[in-house]
């Protein structure tokens, strides 16, 4: 089994919780998955008088390719205001308007890492309706919120407490499934 992730972070921190989260999936796929994270920080605010104007940026065609080539999205996002990261909305928004669309019939898995106590759940059930209107296909157990995400990792930006370990690695492995279930025969 060849199945190449797209990790997508909805922080652009450099010690975000969300990156660190990627890593340890990364860590935690099974053989033969593999994760490539998604550089996005220069894709522009969403403007329909650029798209209209100029076409769709440079950085909004690369980051709709590396959607597109890859197997599934792997989304890790903490909340804001009980919702979904702005860059991140902002990104799909770009993408969902590139022809054809890249999402469509896509498999995605989400993560959420936060300092809060419900560690990003509000994000991930905005998310997965954003991802359900560009018609990807989420899988839907088993969800993963790490909760006071700040005592989940050590300072070297691993994750190390054993119940989100575990519980990443069994999404992993459904994730890869699911990948495999979806694809085409």
């Amino acid at each position: 089994m060849s199945i190449r992730i797209l990790g997508i972070s909805g922080s652009f921190r450099r010690q975000s919780f969300n990156r660190m989260a990627l890593l340890a999936a990364a860590e935690l796929m099974p053989d033969g998955m593999t994760l490539e994270i998604a550089d996005y920080q220069d894709v522009p605010l969403y403007n329909q008088d650029v798209q209209e104007a100029s076409g769709f940026p440079e950085p909004v065609l690369r980051l709709a390719g590396a959607i597109a080539a890859a197997d599934g999205v792997l989304f890790a996002s903490p909340d804001y205001n009980h919702s979904i990261a702005g860059v991140l909305k902002n990104a799909i928004d770009w993408v969902s308007r590139v022809e054809p669309q890249p999402f469509v019939g896509k498999p995605v898995a989400m993560v959420s890492a936060t300092i809060g106590p419900v560690g990003g759940a509000r994000n991930q059930y905005e998310l997965r309706k954003v991802v359900a209107s560009v018609e990807g296909l989420c899988l839907v157990k088993p969800e993963v919120f790490i909760g006071r995400a700040d005592t989940r990792f050590d300072a070297q930006g691993r994750l190390v407490d054993e119940a989100a370990r575990r519980i990443l690695g069994v999404q992993m492995r459904a994730f890869g499934a699911w990948i495999e279930r979806l694809r085409p025969r």
